[in-house]
C-alpha cells in the first residue's frame, strides 16, 4: 500500500489519482479542510484520514508531500518503522520510466499547456498525465505521459523527460532563487535532461541564452522562430492563426482561446504534435472542443454577470488573465478580487501588482497568504490599496461587497482556494435577486 501524507496538495493528490488508475492500493492523510483536489481522490474512494501517527503500519510504503517537515508525527513514526519513504518527485521520477514522458515547465502557463497537451495526445493515441491542478489519469496501455514539472526549488530535475517544453521563463519563487541567472541555470539543466528534443517558446527573452546540449526547437509569433503562427485575429469568440514550420504549411486553427499567452500554449501542443507527426487537421478538431483545467480561467455565469476563478498569481499571470478576460467580454466592466499569495512574492512585485490593478475598473484586495512563510517581508497589504485608485480591501465574510455589480466579471485571482468565497457570492446573489423578483410579483 502507498500511504501519502499530504494527500490532499495538488501534485500529491494527481499523484495518487495516478497510482490507483494503474491498480495500487492507496490511502493518504490531510488536514481537516476541504480542498478542491479532493474530487479526485474521493470519485476513486481513496479514503482521507485526518493526520495521526497511528495511521502508519509497517505494510505501507511512504510519500510525503513537500511540505511535511521531518517532525511530523507521522514521518517520524514511518522511520521508526524502517518505512520506504519517496518524495513526490522520487516518486513521479519512477513513473516516467514506464511511458513516453512529455514534461511541460515555466514560470506560468504549464498546467494550461500540460492539459491541451493530456487532451490531444490522450484522443490520438491514448495519454496519461499528472497535472498541477489536482488531474491524475493513468492506464498502463497508453503510451505517452503528460507531466506538469514544477520548477521550485529545481524539483523538476528529478525527471528524464523524451521531450521537455518549455513555455516561458521568468523570475519567481524568490523565497527560493536568488535572481534570474540562477532561474535561467535551473531550466538550462532541466534542458539537458531531455532525451530526444526541447521545445522552447522562442518569443521569450530568456530561453535563447540557455546553453543546451540536445536539439531545441521554437515556437512563437516572431519570424526566427521554427514553428511560427502567421495571420493571427483576436475576437470575442477565440484566435484564428496558420501554423508554419520552417516556412512550410502545417495547419489553420480556429480555437475557443482568448490572450496571447494561451495562443502560446496551444503553439507549444501544437509544435509537439508535429514531431509526433500528427495530422494537424486532426490536432485542430480536438484543440477547438478544449476545456480548460481546474481553476483556470473557470466560468460561471450569475445573472447578467460572470464569475472567473483563476489561479494567476505572478504578476505576468493577472496581466494575461485579465487581458483575456477584456478580449472576452469587452462590454463588461472588470472587478478584481485578488488573493496575494506568499509575503515574499507579494514585497518583490510590489509595484508590479500595483500597476496591473490599476487597470481594472474595481480592485478588490484580499490578505496576504502566507503559505510557506511567515510574516517577516515587511509587506503591508494596504500600501498596495492605497496606490490603487478604486481599490479596497475585502475578506470572505465581506460579499455584500460584490452584491451591487451588474453586467460585470468578477474575476477570482489566486492560488489560495477561493472556491467556497465565490460559491457564497453567487448563493447570495440569487438570493437577494429571488428576494426582489419576489417583492416584485407582491406588487
Amino acid at each position: 500500500m502507498y500511504y501519502f501524507i499530504g494527500i490532499k496538495g495538488t501534485g500529491m493528490s494527481a499523484l495518487a489519482c495516478f497510482l490507483n488508475d494503474l491498480g495500487y492500493e492507496i490511502k493518504g492523510s490531510d488536514v481537516e479542510r476541504h480542498f478542491f483536489t479532493e474530487k479526485g481522490l474521493n470519485e476513486r474512494n481513496i479514503e482521507i484520514l485526518p493526520y495521526n501517527e497511528r495511521n502508519i503500519t509497517k505494510d505501507m510504503v511512504i510519500i510525503k508531500g513537500n511540505v511535511i517537515k521531518d517532525d511530523h508525527p507521522e514521518l517520524v513514526k514511518a522511520n521508526e518503522l524502517n518505512l520506504k519513504i519517496y518524495t513526490y518527485e522520487e516518486m513521479i521520477a519512477k513513473l516516467t520510466k514506464m511511458f513516453m514522458t512529455i514534461t511541460v515547465a515555466g514560470c506560468h502557463g504549464k498546467t494550461t499547456t500540460s492539459t491541451m497537451a493530456y487532451q490531444v495526445l490522450n484522443a490520438l493515441k491514448g495519454a496519461n498525465c499528472l497535472i498541477g491542478d489536482g488531474t491524475g489519469i493513468a492506464n498502463k496501455e497508453n503510451k505517452y505521459f503528460v507531466l506538469e514539472a514544477c520548477e521550485y526549488k529545481r524539483h523538476f530535475l528529478e525527471y528524464i523527460p523524451y521531450y521537455a517544453i518549455i513555455t516561458n521563463i521568468e523570475l519567481d519563487h524568490v523565497d527560493y532563487y536568488k535572481d534570474i541567472d540562477d532561474v535561467i541555470d535551473a531550466f538550462t539543466e532541466y534542458a539537458n535532461n531531455a532525451e530526444k528534443m526541447v521545445i522552447a517558446c522562442g518569443d521569450d527573452p530568456y530561453t535563447h541564452s540557455l546553453e543546451i546540449n540536445k536539439p531545441i526547437f521554437y515556437y512563437g509569433l516572431d519570424d526566427d522562430n521554427d514553428i511560427i503562427a502567421k495571420d493571427v485575429e483576436y475576437t470575442e469568440n477565440g484566435v484564428t492563426f496558420d501554423v508554419f514550420v520552417e516556412d512550410n504549411y502545417y495547419g489553420h486553427f480556429d480555437l475557443p482561446l482568448y490572450g496571447k499567452h494561451m495562443l502560446l500554449d496551444a503553439l507549444a501542443v501544437i509544435s509537439l504534435c508535429y514531431y509526433e507527426r500528427f495530422d494537424a487537421k486532426e490536432v485542430s478538431k480536438i484543440l477547438k472542443e478544449f476545456h480548460a483545467a481546474r481553476r483556470r480561467f473557470n466560468e460561471t455565469e450569475v445573472g447578467t454577470n460572470v464569475v472567473i476563478d483563476d489561479y494567476a498569481h505572478h504578476p505576468t499571470e493577472l496581466k494575461c488573465t485579465i487581458k483575456s478576460a477584456r478580449q472576452k467580454y469587452p462590454d463588461k466592466k472588470l472587478v478584481v478580487i485578488w488573493g496575494p499569495h506568499t509575503y515574499s512574492r507579494t514585497k518583490a512585485f510590489k509595484d508590479e501588482y500595483i500597476e496591473i490593478l490599476k487597470t481594472v475598473d474595481k480592485a478588490y484586495v484580499m490578505d496576504i497568504y502566507g503559505a510557506r512563510e511567515n510574516d517577516e517581508h515587511e509587506i503591508d497589504i494596504n500600501d498596495i490599496i492605497k496606490a490603487i485608485p478604486n481599490a479596497e480591501h475585502i475578506g470572505e465574510d465581506e460579499i455584500d461587497k460584490l452584491l451591487n455589480y451588474e453586467n460585470s466579471v468578477l474575476l477570482f485571482m489566486s492560488p489560495n482556494d477561493l472556491i467556497s468565497f465565490e460559491q457564497d457570492y453567487i448563493n447570495k446573489y440569487h438570493e437577494k435577486h429571488d428576494e426582489k423578483n419576489d417583492k416584485s410579483s407582491e406588487n
